[in-house]
């Protein structure tokens, strides 16, 4: 990636890079979002996670103009229609190209839609994909392949990336060297608008994080505002042989009394928790539960994640995916392989990306 052409360079580096104004959008009787305000700033890594269905998808496609919607929404000052599509990047979670290319000529391909792209072989050294470059996307491990979708977004050098689940399939190796290109790409002033359930992902590479929730926003912040507000206290979890009576509570509860310890105390599914243990009152908690007659061979005492603010604002229990529908309909048309279409007003988009705006009713969002 060329760090001296900023993202600043191509435009005021004080504009914000996306603002949407009370967007909302229907499909029939659902409403996939209910009046979404959002602001990202130039060179910002921003995050946004919610549950299925929660409209991350739709939202996706308001912005980057792929879907019908009221309300406003400027990409760089200009619609979405109307910004220069060299400056758009965009990765949906699927992505099937031909199996019988190789990653370079894959990459060869989506340069070629543009006037100006960045040589293959750096954009596919940018992935970890420079050994692999002449093999066939079908020999490719599921990592690999990942790789060379993030590689096909970023060819164009975009000042914008819209990347859903860009580490979905990827080793952990892999995904650590993912998240320092994206780290790197926030640093040479591009914007990065990362879609994930991977919340540990999130809260690593996120300067803000945005939880939509029912096709609206629920909350909106650091991820280290996110988890002070929402995320609850740190805790100690001991795993039971089976789920803890009221009697074995209330001698929990006494024996922590009587050592100071402010907790509370819950157990669900075989697992004590006692919430509100600071690091210093680790060994005095621990006393309290072996007084109380608690059996156990091991616990975790844990810090509130955005795992926690996920939860305690979905009230939904958290599950990555792997893999799965992206939920952006396919081409039909033939044009470009295998459904990618080659339509400049919004540049190539990996397979499954339409650049159709009128998507109707019955579309699956995620």
């Amino acid at each position: 990636m060329n760090g001296t052409t900023t993202a600043g360079a191509r435009r005021g580096a004080d504009a914000p890079a996306i603002v949407a104004e009370g967007v909302r959008r229907s499909y029939g009787d659902v409403v996939a979002l209910d009046g979404v305000d959002l602001s990202v700033d130039t060179g910002e890594v921003f995050g946004l996670i919610g549950p299925n269905g929660a409209g991350k998808t739709t939202l996706v496609r308001a912005l980057t103009g792929t879907t019908k919607f009221e309300g406003g929404v400027k990409i760089f000052g200009e619609s979405p229609e109307a910004v220069d599509p060299a400056r758009i990047g965009l990765l949906p979670q699927s992505f099937d190209p031909p199996a019988r290319l190789t990653a370079r000529e894959l990459i060869d391909y989506y340069g070629g839609l543009y006037d100006e792209a960045r040589p293959t072989d750096d954009v596919l050294r940018d992935v970890g994909l420079a050994d692999s470059a002449d093999a066939w996307y079908e020999t490719l491990s599921g990592g690999q392949k990942r790789r060379t979708c993030v590689a096909a977004t970023l060819v164009n050098d975009p000042d914008l990336l819209f990347l859903d689940e860009p580490t979905t399939g990827i080793d952990p190796a892999g995904r650590r060297a993912l998240h320092r290109l994206i780290e790197r790409l926030a640093e040479w002033g591009r914007t990065v608008f990362l879609t994930s359930h991977a919340m540990d992902e999130v809260e690593r590479l996120a300067d803000r994080v945005a939880l939509l929730r029912g096709g609206s926003i629920v909350a909106v912040g650091t991820p280290e505002e996110l988890i002070a507000e929402h995320g609850g206290a740190p805790r100690i979890e001991v795993a039971l042989d089976s789920p803890a009576d009221d009697t074995l509570l209330s001698a929990v509860a006494a024996e922590t009394r009587e050592r100071g310890l402010v907790v509370e105390i819950s157990s669900t599914a075989g697992v004590l928790q006692l919430a509100g243990v600071r690091p210093a009152s680790i060994g005095e908690a621990v006393a309290a539960l072996e007084a109380a007659g608690v059996e156990f061979e091991s616990l975790s005492w844990m810090e509130p994640s955005l795992e926690d603010v996920y939860l305690r604002l979905t009230g939904e229990e958290y599950s990555p995916r792997r893999g799965g529908r992206d939920g952006f309909p396919g081409r039909t048309d033939g044009s470009g392989p295998a459904g990618v279409s080659a339509d400049r007003t919004h540049g190539p988009r990996p397979a499954g990306v339409s650049a159709d705006r009128t998507h109707g009713s019955g579309v699956t969002d995620e």
